[in-house]
């Protein structure tokens, strides 16, 4: 299982029967082929979406907000995206999934830029992280050059400030608890130095520290 994979798995058992989800382009798409059997949840896209399913058959004139084909499940809703923002921003999304470039310690997420580069501009990302009940951001725990991603401080533009509710790497699961980081979970095989040295960002340790769970559906 690589990393990636690892990710998605444990964030879909944090996803329950009945919920409305927003999954983030990239690496949160993959959440949707792990969730448990007896778990059902409703996928939303902020480009007017109520009710996304796997493609059947490709359509040009139905995609998702990133812009990828995407299926209509029976029953789904298409509205515009007015429409849609109304649901974020109103509270009726249960959960969103985001990537991320950085995270820090006050809970502060940066995932929409990277200085320098050309960007489109940074989508439904800020209404998510202020409109859904829980935000857990599914990201590598470091860069590809081996740098910290969670960071003490961000340094590149936030997305939001003090929103996330949880980060999970492939390494570790964290929690943000009443202004505080902690450390709930490690991957099988990590230890607890492991991932004080690749992580910048000062952390407590859970009491009921455990190890990653590897379940849910194959």
């Amino acid at each position: 299982m690589d990393a990636k994979q690892r990710i998605a798995r444990r964030v879909a058992q944090e996803l329950n029967d009945g919920n409305i989800v927003n999954l983030g382009i990239g690496l949160p798409t993959l959440v949707a082929n792990y969730l448990p059997a007896d778990v059902h949840i409703t996928l939303q896209s902020e480009n007017g979406f109520l009710g996304l399913g796997p493609v059947t058959e490709q359509h040009p004139d139905l995609v998702n907000a990133g812009g990828q084909p995407c299926g209509i499940l029976p029953g789904a809703a298409i509205f515009d995206s007015a429409m849609s923002f109304a649901l974020i921003r109103g509270g009726h999304v249960d959960a969103c999934v985001l990537g991320g470039l950085q995270v820090d310690q006050e809970a502060n997420l940066a995932n929409w830029v990277v200085p320098g580069k050309m960007v489109p501009g940074m989508g439904g990302a800020m209404d998510l992280v202020t409109g859904a009940r829980k935000v857990i951001i599914a990201m590598e725990h470091c860069a590809k050059d081996g740098s910290a991603k969670i960071l003490r401080r961000c340094t590149m533009p936030l997305t939001a400030q003090h929103a996330v509710n949880m980060l999970v790497t492939e390494l570790a699961v964290f929690e943000f608890i009443d202004g505080k980081m902690w450390l709930i979970e490690t991957a099988p095989g990590v230890d607890v130095d492991t991932v004080r040295a690749r992580t910048e960002a000062e952390f407590a340790i859970s009491s009921g520290l455990k190890t990653m769970a590897e379940r849910g559906a194959s």
